[in-house]
């Protein structure tokens, strides 16, 4: 019995905005964008379209974390499928992550570039390697660390096909490399596009009224949410700071090694300072997982929690399977009702102490110390590069922090309270 085939028509299935990303064939699209600009949906149409047009051709999809990479960018594309109507052509695998083109065996591969061994050693069964996609680039702060992935999609291509790179992320931060390398200084072989939520036409009405409100009460992040402008960051509360990969391990671990590790950090050396900031619908969850050397006064930023829609049960269930379920939390005290209900599911968890400068406080005890940021905490990368002192409506400096990109720097120091509080800061 033969099957009945469903005839579409791309332009209404992409929609508009896209044209020139959608042709483009040189080395590199790099698109800035702002939320619900259809970006990532769009890239996820191109490549699942493209790989059944393209014979032969393979994709990597690549984040800064592995982790990441199930709940965006594997999902987008099993979206893509589904609106393209080719569900019965593809096959989506969690084990290893992968996505396969049935009727050739093409395949999109996924890493995370906290394992770089596994991003360059990629050998596909069928044809070539020669596509890739880095969603959220803006993770990736280190110039190197792209030009690593870059050269990974290597060898010759037989025609049609052809290399390329697409980078997709939202543009929080200026002085970020992506832009003095590919929007102030393209070469002939870059295509650097700007798109915003005003390109989409699947918004609802509910959607294009929360950008019609931030216009309102919050240009600053209008220009950059919404519009998809370049985040102009001046005076960051936090400037002594940087990413740096290590392992955290006691001494005697260390000495039972035949192979020391060289970015080793001692944990008998260490205190915990674990902090927890609720959120739901519009903000995040965020839970900090950090070390503090006192001594010599260092801050280790070892992990992270970052996400929207966690219900207090769903918050207990990832800290316990991130392995921190018998830690000790200091949680925002603003929410004693979500105190106890994680207390009720055997989280150790008390509510911080707040005060009229409480936050500015904190925040100066935390400048007078060093702040190692382990790789994989991608958010708190995010936050603490944005994450700047406000101003009025004149342009003048005000005595506080921006209400924005503050989720994990106040976990951060609901779990520093402790050593605060125990250094004489009034609190």
């Amino acid at each position: 019995m033969l099957m009945k085939k469903k005839k579409i028509y791309l332009p209404d299935i992409i929609g508009k905005g896209y044209k020139q990303f959608w042709n483009y064939k040189g080395r590199y699209r790099v698109v800035k964008g702002s939320r619900a600009s259809k970006k990532s949906k769009t890239t996820a149409l191109w490549y699942i379209y493209n790989m059944m047009k393209y014979q032969g051709a393979n994709t990597l999809v690549v984040r800064k974390t592995f982790r990441t990479l199930k709940d965006s960018c594997f999902t987008e594309l099993k979206w893509a499928v589904h609106r393209l109507c080719v569900d019965h052509l593809w096959e989506f695998k969690e084990s290893p992550l992968e996505a396969t083109y049935v009727p050739t065996g093409q395949k999109i591969y996924f890493r995370g570039l906290d394992d770089p061994l596994k991003v360059t050693s990629i050998t596909v069964d069928v044809g070539n390697l020669c596509w890739m996609w880095i969603e959220e680039s803006y993770e990736i702060m280190n110039e190197p660390d792209f030009n690593m992935l870059d050269e990974s999609i290597r060898g010759e291509c037989p025609d049609p096909l052809f290399k390329q790179i697409t980078l997709t992320f939202n543009p929080w931060n200026e002085r970020h490399w992506i832009k003095k390398r590919f929007f102030d200084n393209p070469d002939s072989e870059t295509l650097a596009l700007t798109t915003n939520y005003l390109c989409n036409e699947w918004l609802d009405a509910a959607d294009r009224k929360l950008f019609e409100t931030m216009k309102k009460n919050n240009p600053r992040r209008y220009a950059i949410a919404g519009l998809g402008n370049w985040g102009i960051v001046e005076g960051l509360v936090y400037e002594n700071w940087h990413e740096q990969n290590f392992v955290l391990m006691t001494k005697k671990e260390y000495e039972r090694l035949d192979e020391k590790p060289a970015d080793v950090v001692f944990s008998d050396e260490l205190k915990n300072g674990f902090g927890l900031d609720f959120g739901y619908t519009n903000d995040p969850s965020a839970a900090f997982i950090g070390f503090v050397d006192l001594t010599n006064k260092k801050i280790y930023v070892w992990d992270e929690l970052y996400e929207k829609g966690l219900s207090n049960k769903r918050i207990f269930d990832t800290i316990q399977s991130m392995g921190y379920g018998k830690d000790h939390f200091t949680a925002d005290s603003a929410e004693p009702k979500s105190i106890d209900e994680l207390k009720s599911y055997g989280m150790r968890v008390r509510g911080a102490t707040k005060g009229k400068d409480s936050i500015n406080n904190g925040i100066q005890w935390i400048q007078d110390f060093e702040i190692i940021v382990h790789p994989r905490c991608v958010n708190f990368l995010t936050e603490i590069s944005n994450y700047s002192w406000d101003k009025d409506k004149f342009g003048n400096k005000l005595n506080s922090p921006i209400d924005d990109f503050n989720h994990l720097m106040d976990a951060m120091r609901y779990g520093m309270e402790g050593f605060i509080k125990k250094n004489g800061w009034l609190y």
